[in-house]
């Protein structure tokens, strides 16, 4: 390196001062490699020890250690020909248990990004991607929903594939694998790179951003680009056309301005841009991603990276639409430096994700752009436990090496998770759960008694009996506990007075009963005599209790049985079986009802019958489409269109949800369309631009190729 530079002599020792400053940052930057603090884990590899990814170079270790539980696979050896990288050809499966979860480690308040994927290459031989069963599993981010997988009529070796961007709450995170019971959980891989703390500034403890789509426009050979060209490794698929699209590229580089490194593109990316002929005036950016990701529901957030790299002086200004709504207008690129484009954050609402960057009257050249990324929300919501209870209750189960099926993850967290034989408070809904009851009756316990269990503050019930625990009862110091049972294990040695006072006072309830402790002691905690009375109690109370109950759910079936059939009855009678396979749902007449209010909405009336609004249990609207009952005897197309119907799926064709079957009632089940339709929707424009009009044509080719 070559620095010239003229100063003068009473600025010398100045400029001396800055250049040993800089080489000394310049030494310490290349002292820390881009890759430091990436985990990348190859799930289910065995049989080897760490190597090196043959593309990035990364390191990809075993992932024992990281999991509890789950069995190590391999693809079948009919595929191993076609894995593109050495992940694919291993997976972990879990068939047991209903969470299953990798913890690693993390920074608390630091942002990372998370890459899963998923390659499931008839590993067990049963081709469940492509026996027209469902298969999907969900995947959670700690505490909270992350992204559902769904494999379903997959390819076996197309690599399936999550990424977020999240902050750590705790200095590890846990990555969850969710039986849905629609086939078995699994997974390839587990990436995790750090982010610098400036970046993607609108992730933070409560907001995380899944990834839809990465995109890098220009002549580019390579299909992806990720570590090393870019430091944070993420992953840029390339975007290939054809006229009219132009391809744009430079030699110069393209800078980011200091204090404007929220997204740190990797300058190579920003020397290639995508632009139209001359004579267009407009381009739309769309995401397609797999048609069993679901996109309309969700709340989405793009990111445009532009840089003007012509190298004349061009006079380029455009607007950007978002489903009609303007984002930016009269946007011009900088020339020669990134200008990155967001609502600061704003999630936007556009059920097919397509976006318009249209020229303004003063510009004299057609919109550009360099790169594009489209994320889509995922709300961090849930409390996880608080963090002194999770780390006793991993530290009572290293103690007595315990390896329950479903004591992974989060104590508490979500509710429907939670640990068997925990009990958590969620009274404090702006308060991590803390865990109030633990039983561990029975459950083989063996050793002394776990210290752990003294420091649980909020503790108030422990159930330890019948297990084999062994020496002196430790001095607790629990004020929260009110039960404490130690009975039948193998406890010596003298109670602790802390213990024997709160009992004493009537603070606490102990048990003791079964133990050697108790051969010379006649207290009450000592005897069963409690015990029986509550048990005699409990039957005196139990037993006439349950016979008025049963008497009272006799006569409620009598009266059902004998006071004739509501409406909804009637119609219940006249559902029909069907040979159908598909993957929608199939509704009865008495849930149409309830959807369509009792059908008090019509939206639209036709040959076919009458159309009307409706929405689902989730809140979903829909549009019900029921034909008219002097035509059902004569429908004999109706099978036959839905299942023709279920399999097409378009972006520009309404999804059929679901269908009813009934001799009296025959309907299909649409997404409702709150902007109307295409005739209302052509009469409201007063002028239609040549490009869209081309692209809408050429849209409806599509559709028809898909029909």
């Amino acid at each position: 390196m070559v620095i010239n530079f003229i100063c003068w002599p009473s600025t010398k020792l100045a400029w001396i001062l800055a250049l040993l400053l800089n080489l000394v940052m310049m030494i310490q930057v290349h002292g820390q490699p881009p890759s430091s603090g990436f985990i990348s884990i190859d799930c289910g590899l065995r049989n080897r020890s760490s190597y090196n990814d043959s593309s990035t170079g990364l390191r990809f270790n075993p992932d024992s250690g990281f999991v509890e539980g789950g069995m190590r696979k391999q693809i079948s050896q009919e595929f191993m020909a076609d894995a593109e990288n050495e992940q694919q050809k291993t997976l972990r499966s879990f068939p047991d248990g209903s969470r299953n979860c990798y913890t690693l480690p993390s920074t608390m308040g630091k942002k990372y990004l998370w890459r899963a994927t998923f390659t499931y290459g008839n590993y067990d031989g049963l081709n469940k991607t492509l026996d027209g069963s469902l298969f999907l599993f969900g995947l959670h981010l700690g505490v909270n929903f992350w992204d559902m997988v769904n494999l379903t009529n997959f390819n076996p070796m197309a690599a399936g594939w999550s990424e977020v961007l999240t902050v750590a709450p705790s200095n590890s995170m846990s990555v969850c694998l969710v039986n849905f019971g629609s086939g078995i959980p699994f997974i390839s891989s587990l990436e995790l790179r750090p982010l610098e703390d400036t970046m993607y500034p609108f992730v933070n403890t409560s907001v995380s951003i899944n990834l839809i789509d990465r995109v890098r426009y220009g002549n580019i050979t390579d299909l992806i680009t990720r570590y090393p060209t870019d430091n944070y490794d993420r992953i840029w698929y390339n975007h290939t056309t054809d006229y009219p699209w132009m391809n744009l590229n430079t030699t110069n580089k393209v800078e980011t301005l200091p204090g404007n490194n929220f997204f740190n593109i990797p300058s190579v990316i920003m020397q290639n841009a995508l632009t139209l002929d001359m004579n267009y005036s407009g381009m739309i950016i769309s995401s397609t991603p797999h048609p069993n990701v679901d996109t309309k529901s969700r709340q989405i957030l793009p990111i445009f990276h532009f840089a003007e790299i012509n190298g004349s002086n061009p006079n380029r200004r455009f607007d950007i639409y978002s489903a009609g709504e303007l984002l930016f207008s009269d946007f011009s690129p900088s020339r020669f430096q990134v200008d990155s484009m967001h609502q600061n954050g704003r999630f936007l609402r556009n059920p097919n994700a397509t976006f318009l960057l249209n020229n303004t009257g003063s510009s004299t050249l057609p919109p550009l752009i360099n790169a594009y990324e489209l994320y889509f929300l995922v709300r961090m919501d849930n409390l996880t436990t608080d963090s002194k209870d999770v780390n006793y209750m991993k530290e009572v189960k290293n103690h007595y090496n315990l390896t329950r099926v479903n004591w992974n993850g989060d104590p508490c967290s979500p509710r429907e998770y939670s640990w068997e034989g925990l009990t958590c408070d969620y009274s404090e809904s702006n308060q991590n759960p803390r865990i109030v009851s633990i039983n561990l009756s029975a459950s083989g316990l063996k050793g002394e008694l776990a210290v752990s269990l003294m420091n649980m503050v909020s503790l108030e019930y422990m159930d330890l009996s019948h297990n084999n625990l062994t020496g002196a009862i430790p001095d607790y110091q629990l004020k929260s506990l009110k039960i404490l049972n130690l009975s039948n294990n193998q406890l010596v040695g003298p109670i602790p007075d802390s213990i024997l006072r709160r009992f004493q006072a009537g603070l606490l309830e102990l048990r003791l009963e079964g133990n050697p402790i108790c051969s010379k002691v006649k207290d009450t905690y000592c005897s069963n005599k409690k015990k029986n009375a509550i048990q005699t109690m409990v039957i005196v109370v139990t037993v006439p209790v349950v016979l008025v109950s049963l008497l009272v759910l006799m006569c409620i079936i009598w009266n059902l049985c004998w006071k004739g059939k509501s409406d909804h009855e009637d119609y219940a009678m006249y559902e029909q079986e069907t040979s159908l396979h598909v993957d929608i749902r199939r509704f009865t007449y008495v849930e149409l009802k309830l959807i369509t209010n009792d059908f008090q909405s019509i939206i639209g009336k036709g040959g076919f019958g009458i159309v009307y609004h409706g929405k689902l249990e989730n809140g979903d609207e829909v549009a019900v489409k029921v034909l008219m009952e002097t035509s059902i005897e004569d429908s004999t197309d109706f099978l036959p269109e839905v299942q023709t119907l279920s399999k097409v799926h378009h972006k520009n064709l309404v999804t059929l949800k679901g269908y009813c079957q009934n001799k009296k009632c025959l309907a299909l089940i649409y997404d409702f369309m709150s902007r109307g339709n295409l005739q209302q929707l052509i009469r409201g424009c007063l002028f239609i631009n040549l490009y869209l009009l081309l692209m809408f044509i050429s849209n409806i080719v599509d559709l028809l190729g898909c029909i």
